[in-house]
């Protein structure tokens, strides 16, 4: 579980969504796209939790980050 991240989907969102735009997205692509965009190491490190496997769009990550909360 992740209640002590202190990340959240909407981070999340800004993060990665750029990675979807070629569906599907692996971790590997995820990653690259947080990394791009500058996503804070507390938000890398919770997407290098991810599952290896392919994601076709952004809410296929909710169910492997059912402990971070929406928003603020």
């Amino acid at each position: 579980m992740y209640e002590d991240v202190n990340v959240t989907r909407l981070e999340i969102a800004d993060a990665v969504e750029g990675a979807f735009s070629t569906s599907p997205a692996n971790k590997a692509d995820i990653l690259a796209q947080a990394t791009a965009n500058h996503a804070r190491t507390e938000l890398l490190d919770t997407l290098g939790r991810l599952p290896e496997r392919d994601y076709r769009t952004l809410r296929d990550l909710w169910p492997h980050l059912a402990g971070v909360p929406v928003g603020d």
